[in-house]
Order: structure tokens, then sequence, then C-alpha cells
């Protein structure tokens, strides 16, 4: 069963790098869905199979998916999608995962008609922006790296330079590593956002940290250009930026080593780590 409330997100992209499959692109089939459904849930009076997993499948259209609307747990990794609106009918989806495909947009994408979904994980993919990002209100985790209501978001890996357009209040856990982010901005509306991993990107600086992130628990930018200079001026920089943060009122006095500094507060862990 998928792990709604925990992702790896610290190591790299293992299970959506790689090289793209030689199989030839094709279009999803009946048979596919039938041998490849799994978990046995109780729906109504009757019981079904929710989980339907078909990565690495070369697949390019799945428009045959729309008969299976109780579909609670989707996998489409390393597939060659473009256009996820044949799955706008898995209105009952809990769990989304889309890495390693070829959607370079949102728009027209059906996210915000998934109203249960509360992960979703698009990392690897070709956006370049989050025009059109609209989400679901039970959505907690999103995993951009590389909705509205969504819970976690994973957009690892993809090719976005910013972090202007996330409406999505609800937003608790934003995973945004190993893009091309240069600037934070919009993260005002992110209210309940409690992690926001930014690793491996261009950050110029931590201007866009707002007070508004009252829930921020932890905070990842190592391995970005910011920390590429260890000069006082950028350390004095980092604490007064930190230090608007409603967590991080009280930051300790903790001296920057070489390689690796964290400060500790009562509820906050703020990694950043020097070099590679």
């Amino acid at each position: 069963l998928p792990r709604m409330s925990e992702m790896d997100v610290n190591g790299d992209l293992s299970d959506v790098e790689g090289e793209d499959e030689a199989n030839a692109v094709r279009e999803l089939t009946k048979d596919d869905i039938h041998e490849r459904l799994s978990l046995l849930w109780r729906i109504g009076n009757g019981y079904t199979f929710v989980r339907l997993d078909l990565p690495n499948n070369s697949l390019s259209d799945v428009s045959v998916i729309s008969r299976y609307s109780h579909i609670r747990f989707l996998d489409l990794t390393n597939n060659n999608l473009t256009d996820l609106s044949p799955l706008a009918a898995q209105d009952h989806l809990l769990w989304l995962k889309v890495d390693k495909n070829a959607a370079a947009s949102f728009k027209g994408q059906p996210f915000a008609g998934f109203p249960f979904l509360q992960w979703l994980s698009i990392a690897a993919n070709r956006v370049t922006d989050l025009d059109g990002l609209v989400g679901p209100a039970a959505l907690e985790s999103l995993n951009l790296t590389g909705l509205t209501t969504l819970p976690t978001w994973c957009l690892l890996g993809n090719k976005l330079e910013t972090t202007k357009g996330i409406n999505l209040p609800n937003l608790r856990k934003l995973y945004m590593a190993q893009n091309v982010i240069t600037r934070l901005e919009g993260l005002e509306k992110l209210e309940r956002l409690t992690i926001l991993h930014l690793r491996d990107n261009q950050l110029e600086s931590l201007d866009g940290l707002s007070p508004c992130l009252k829930s921020l628990q932890y905070l990842n930018v190592r391995c970005t250009m910011y920390w590429s200079s260890q000069t006082r001026h950028v350390q004095r920089g980092v604490r007064r930026v930190l230090e608007t943060l409603p967590l991080l009122s009280e930051v300790p006095k903790v001296p920057f080593f070489r390689s690796f500094v964290r400060f500790y507060c009562t509820k906050l862990l703020y990694c950043v780590t020097f070099g590679h």
C-alpha cells in the first residue's frame, strides 16, 4: 500500500532517473489494467481492486482508464504521458504518482477534479511554470521535485524557475528539489506549510520567505547557489531572514561550520549544507 504520509526526497531520483525504455510507445489496454490491479477494497456492499500499478510501460494514451472510476491508488511512473486529462474520471483517487513522464504544463490537467486526493508526485517531468495549477482541497503533500488542499506535493526534477503560482492554502509538504529556482515568490499563501524542500536549486536569496509561513518546521536549501559564498555578510543575511519566521523568533546563536550547520528551535530544524 502506498504511504501517503511519507516520501524519500533527500536522495537522488533513483526511482525516476535513468535511460528511457526502448519499448515502442503504446496505448493502455483493458488487459493491461486487469493484469495489474491489486488491493481488494470494500466499496459499498461489495469489493473491488483499487490499486493500479502501470510503471515502465511506454504508455502515451491511458484513455481506457476512464472506465475504472473505483481506483484509489495509481502509479504511472516512467511512461510517455503529456496529457493527464483521461484521468479526470478518477474522482476517488487518494494517491497519484506520475513521475518521469512528459507533462510540460498544469493547464488542462485534471487535478482540481480529485476531491479526495491527498498525495501527488509529478517529479522529473518537463514542467517549467505553475500556471494553471489548481488542486483539490484534501491535498496535503505535493512533490514537484523535478492543489488547493493537497497535503503533499512533489515537483522534484522539473525546470521550475520560481515558486510563484502555488495557490494551495492547505498544503503542508512541498518538495521542489533539483529544479532551477532562482527566487522565492508567492509563499505567503502557504500558511499551513510545515516542510519546504528546495535542495539543489539556484537560489539567489531567501528574501521570499514570508512571516506568513507560521507553521514551517523544516526548510532545506542545501547545495544552492546562495551558499557558494561563506562570508559573514551571507551568514548575517541568513539569520536576519530566518528570524522573520514565527517558529524562529528565538534562533540560538550557533556558529556556522564549514560544511554543515543546524539551527535547533523548539519546533524547527533548519539545515544548510555548503558545497556538495
